[in-house]
């Protein structure tokens, strides 16, 4: 892999912009994420990609671009959605209001089969649109190189190897989405390769020069994640403490099997059993903000102490788990703040202490990751844990009896998921509490019980997710188990609930 000339693609705002990196590296070109103000910082970039944002270019002080210098690269350029908007404006069109909110599926039907952005692609296929504002008037030397079954312009050509599309083609509700970038992609001359196993050496090499002797303390959870990043740490022959915090809010025997499955990488770790005073100080908070809040500062307070000085603090964070947080410098907006994302966390940045190598990869490329690192497929495939734990999963108030039920009904769950095969069929899957009790009879007698939810998402990289449709004989013997097993609970339900609008956790 070649840090030189990467496709840039520039920021302004989408949710999706990662995911548009992702998108090239699986089509095995390296890419990069620039904001709109470090186009100049891309150097010799192969080719330019424009994301989508949530602002209008017509608003003032709308993110823009220095069109004179976006030419002077002479490479290949892409506008999607806001990015196809600003490059019409910056051609001397106009963009104003669409007559109406167009997000979700729409067809995409290309104007003729001589356009390279369209070789390949069917006469109509579906697109995934998310816009309020639509092109107007449009330059004289620009093209409308497709349209969808309500006539609008939905991709233009400015030049040659310039072009405009008013959709997604890096979300996989956009059926073709990928040969549209393929093709796009193989415009751009000399663009770097991508593979995984160099990547993981570019990473190795950027964490000696950033750690440079430095003592690292690397939170671990037995997630994914954090084990990946310990394993690429005791990889890469750094000094390194593994600590393990139990803040109370683990699943169902959780601690004593991530203390052997490090013992099983090599990889030594310090346990510190903090969940009476992760509990005593969320007792009577219920809003989901501030339960992160407490969660991650008193996280890093229980780190501070264990290891008295950290020179370096190292996390498993992942990118969606940065757009999410929309953290500084970040043009997204705000939907749920991380527990590694909290202010004390942005003030070791600040200061230079924290490493994240894993900040610009997605689940599927972690894994692909720990692939290389040899670690067994069991760990590389458990399903995602959060960082607050069950936390987000008991809505309202945190009690040892809801957690109870939580941990009670979430293993009966995983169990007869990996009993039937469908564990490794799905992205997630967990019980929730829901924090109402409604009334129900047992053994002749009338109930007043807790619900419960039970989740189970498809997801490729957490950013959208489908509800998995299991099969109705499983989910009726998870929830009789659940019923008959697990005290204060007499209702179970199953939430089929698409990421958007709803997010995959329950707070």
């Amino acid at each position: 892999m070649s840090e030189h000339s990467p496709i840039a693609v520039i920021d302004f705002g989408s949710q999706y912009s990662q995911l548009i990196v992702r998108r090239v590296r699986e089509l095995g070109c390296f890419a990069k994420l620039y904001g709109p103000d470090e186009l100049h910082l891309t150097g010799a970039p192969a080719a330019v990609i424009l994301s989508g944002g949530p602002r209008s270019v017509s608003e003032p002080n709308a993110p823009d671009i220095d069109l004179d210098y976006l030419r002077s690269l002479g490479v290949p350029v892409l506008g999607v959605c806001y990015g196809m908007q600003l490059l019409n404006t910056k051609h001397g069109g106009d963009v104003k209001p669409s007559d109406r909110r167009e997000y979700g599926p729409a067809t995409l039907i290309p104007a003729g089969s001589d356009c390279p952005l369209f070789a390949g692609i069917s006469k109509e296929s579906q697109i995934w649109m998310s816009h309020s504002d639509t092109v107007g008037e449009l330059p004289d030397s620009v093209t409308i190189i497709a349209r969808n079954q309500h006539n609008t312009p939905v991709a233009l050509q400015f030049a040659d190897d310039w072009f405009g599309i008013q959709f997604h083609p890096e979300v996989t509700h956009s059926h073709e989405g990928t040969q549209v970038l393929r093709n796009f992609i193989a415009l751009a001359k000399d663009a770097p390769k991508f593979e995984i196993a160099s990547f993981k050496d570019h990473l190795i090499q950027e964490i000696k020069d950033q750690v440079n002797g430095r003592e690292v303390v690397c939170g671990v959870s037995g997630g994914v994640d954090s084990t990946v990043l310990a394993v690429l740490l005791n990889e890469a022959e750094i000094p390194m403490r593994a600590i393990f915090v139990d803040h109370g809010l683990l699943r169902k025997n959780e601690a004593a099997e991530v203390v052997a499955q490090f013992k099983e990488l090599g990889v030594p770790i310090e346990l510190v059993d903090a969940s009476e005073r992760f509990l005593s100080a969320l007792e009577g908070q219920s809003d989901p903000e501030e339960k992160r809040k407490i969660i991650g500062g008193l996280f890093i307070d229980v780190f501070f102490e264990a290891a008295a000085n950290i020179e370096l603090l190292a996390q498993g964070t992942l990118y969606p788990d940065v757009i999410e947080s929309a953290s500084s410098g970040s043009a997204a907006s705000k939907i749920k703040t991380h527990h590694n994302r909290v202010d004390r966390i942005l003030d070791l940045q600040k200061q230079g202490r924290v490493l994240e190598p894993l900040a610009e990869l997605f689940k599927d490329e972690v894994r692909q990751l720990g692939t290389t690192l040899g670690i067994p497929r069991p760990i590389l495939y458990r399903h995602p844990f959060p960082g607050p734990g069950l936390a987000v999963r008991c809505p309202g108030a945190i009690t040892p009896d809801r957690l109870e039920i939580i941990r009670e009904g979430d293993a009966i769950f995983m169990r007869q998921l990996k009993e039937s095969g469908w564990y490794d069929k799905v992205w997630q899957a967990y019980c929730a509490l829901i924090p109402v009790r409604t009334v129900g009879v047992k053994g002749d007698e009338r109930s007043y019980e807790f619900a419960v939810s039970l989740r189970a998402v498809i997801s490729e990289d957490a950013m959208t997710a489908h509800w998995a449709h299991l099969p109705y004989e499983l989910l009726g013997s998870v929830s009789n188990e659940i019923l008959n097993s697990v005290p204060g609970v007499n209702r179970v339900l199953y939430d089929i609930s698409t990421k958007p609008p709803a997010s995959i956790e329950w707070e």
